[in-house]
């Protein structure tokens, strides 16, 4: 049956092709360090993409990342490109589909690795991209781009988003929206560092006094670098991962460990970065190694992102949608990228469902096309 599919007594109004579609992408896993593996959902998204709408191009994956695809259509007009941005990678590891996490249809929702956090907004995207190319209502260039790398930071993918955002008029997000449907204008600056403490190993019962803790002086970094969280100013900063020392009866000669931090304005995200490199021994004898900072600039609520946003909330009233602006969120996006280049920035676009990165994500199916709708008729409207 190729029309809009039922599940029990709910329409889903999505065609039955288009479900079947989705669910093939989210068996495709595809988790960052898996550079075959994004690939081959990269490969699905431009197979689905028909060539007569779409000039697909593909720059070759480096540093053990996976392919970028940039998908080009509408006319030549010298006007300035929309953009639409999503990703093919996703957090769930290989085997989890098989193993722990099945693809399945539970009344009105879609369960499977990577479904919410996005091959949904994927799928809303390219639709609603097809359809306004196949109708002729696009009045600018179109550039839909999927980046490989997007969970951890988009090292490989930053700067290819930032020569095309110069060169645009407006940025979709397709990520996920939030829990309560709203979309995003606004996100914090994200930074990462990787410390090391050298220190110098001795035996613990032996020479103890001759050893220089490396574990003991990252332990007093740490605390200094939790001690900079700072909710009232929406500053947060967490050590995440730690590793160090060789056997338990050694002084340890070595320990690392991991900085993420998230703030809400350029101010407050290098202010926090400048101290995290400040930072100097307190145990003499002991060295720090610092390599990161911020790595993506926050994405700031500004007018242009408004105006992109009541212009979305008003096309959406027509559909009997109800969008929210979300509060300013913790997560990045490649938005932050765009939005910082001062494009007008709308995120969050993508499916409505729950539980981004855990084994009980899924996408909502029957407000999947009303929010490809949204999308058509913001990309016809400007």
């Amino acid at each position: 049956d190729p029309g809009p599919r039922r599940v029990g007594d709910i329409q889903i109004g999505m065609l039955a092709e288009d479900l079947d579609l989705l669910c093939s992408w989210v068996r495709q896993e595809s988790p960052t360090s898996s550079p075959d593996s994004v690939n081959a959902m990269a490969s699905l998204v431009q197979q689905a993409a028909p060539s007569k709408y779409f000039a697909a191009e593909r720059i070759a994956g480096r540093s053990g990342f996976g392919d970028m695809l940039l998908l080009r259509g509408g006319p030549q007009n010298g006007k300035l490109p929309a953009l639409l941005i999503g990703h093919s990678d996703t957090v769930h590891p290989l085997g989890v589909v098989q193993d722990r996490f099945p693809v399945r249809v539970e009344d009105d929702r879609l369960y499977g690795p990577g479904v919410y956090d996005m091959k949904a907004g994927l799928l809303i995207g390219l639709k609603a991209a097809q359809q306004v190319l196949a109708d002729g209502s696009l009045n600018r260039p179109l550039i839909f781009i999927l980046s490989p790398d997007e969970e951890v930071g988009s090292p490989t993918s930053q700067a290819v988003i930032e020569n095309l955002a110069r060169e645009a008029a407006y940025a979709l997000v397709l990520e996920p929206a939030r829990e309560d449907g709203s979309c995003v204008t606004c996100r914090k600056g994200v930074g990462r560092f990787e410390i090391s403490v050298e220190g110098v190993a001795s035996h613990a019962g032996v020479r103890h006094s001759a050893g220089r803790n490396a574990i003991a002086e990252a332990a007093h970094q740490i605390l200094k670098i939790e001690a900079l969280t700072d909710y009232e100013r929406g500053v947060t900063t967490n050590v995440g991962l730690i590793a160090g020392g060789t056997t338990v009866n050694t002084v340890p000669q070595e320990c690392r460990f991991s900085v993420d931090f998230r703030a809400p304005t350029l101010e407050s995200c290098n202010a926090t970065e400048r101290a995290i490199k400040m930072l100097e021994p307190v145990i003499p004898g002991t060295k720090l190694i610092k390599h990161g900072g911020i790595n993506r600039p926050p994405y700031e609520r500004n007018g242009g992102n408004i105006q992109l946003f009541k212009k979305a909330q008003g096309i959406a009233a027509r559909l009997g949608l109800s969008l929210q602006e979300a509060p300013q969120t913790g997560g990045g996006s490649d938005g932050n990228f765009t939005a910082a280049l001062g494009i007008p920035t709308l995120d969050g676009l993508g499916a409505d469902g729950a539980g981004a990165h855990t084994l009980h994500e899924y996408a909502t199916l029957s407000t999947l096309d009303q929010r490809t709708q949204l999308i058509a008729e913001l990309l016809r409207s400007m």
